[in-house]
């Protein structure tokens, strides 16, 4: 039996001492952050005293001109409110606009010599700007967008209606992804009024 390498216990022990550093460090540098659910009852924005779910329900969305626009817009006022009707009194104030692209891909040969084409594409995309109502100030600004396919049959009517299904499909996903967007832009806000 022979006595320890004192080189190798001294290696061992200064990796050990290196690896508890770092572990202490990584932990204080994770304490720091300030992760918390975005939809929480803590305020989104710094001095406010309602919750993020009042803080949405406080915007007021401009009307639109289109039906895809329409849905859009529907679907987010029932975000931001929970079902409820669009505040009558409005904190902030949320532009939206909202264009469609409809693409027919995918063709397929079928009996005939005609190229007919069998499946489609809807994609909306939406700009927004959110502003202050009382000062006018913006807030921010973004753009979002969705695609939502569709098959394409031969009956004309039921092609429009499953066009129409993607349309609507593609404006509750459009709704739920501003919705996202607008609640980290006003804790993006709170923070920096906060500073």
């Amino acid at each position: 039996m022979s006595l320890p390498d004192r080189e190798k216990t001294d290696v061992a022990r200064r990796l050990r001492l290196a690896v508890g550093c770092g572990l202490i460090a990584s932990l204080a540098l994770v304490s720091a952050c300030t992760v918390r659910p975005l939809y929480s009852n803590a305020p989104l924005v710094a001095g406010s005293q309602v919750g993020a779910r009042a803080e949405l329900a406080s915007i007021a969305i401009k009307p639109v001109k289109t039906r895809y626009a329409q849905q859009v817009r529907n679907n987010l006022i029932f975000g931001f409110t929970g079902g409820g009707n669009q505040t009558s009194t409005p904190v902030y104030s949320l532009d939206l606009g909202v264009s469609e692209l409809v693409d027919t891909g995918t063709l397929v040969q079928v009996s005939t010599d005609e190229n007919e084409p069998t499946s489609g594409t809807v994609t909306l995309t939406s700009t927004y700007v959110l502003t202050d109502a009382k000062t006018g100030a913006t807030i921010s600004s973004g753009k979002r967008s969705i695609t939502s396919s569709f098959d394409k049959p031969r009956q004309e009517y039921a092609s429009y209606r499953a066009q129409l299904d993607a349309e609507n499909r593609a404006a509750r996903e459009l709704a739920e992804l501003l919705n996202l967007a607008v609640g980290q832009d006003l804790v993006k806000y709170g923070k920096k009024g906060a500073s």
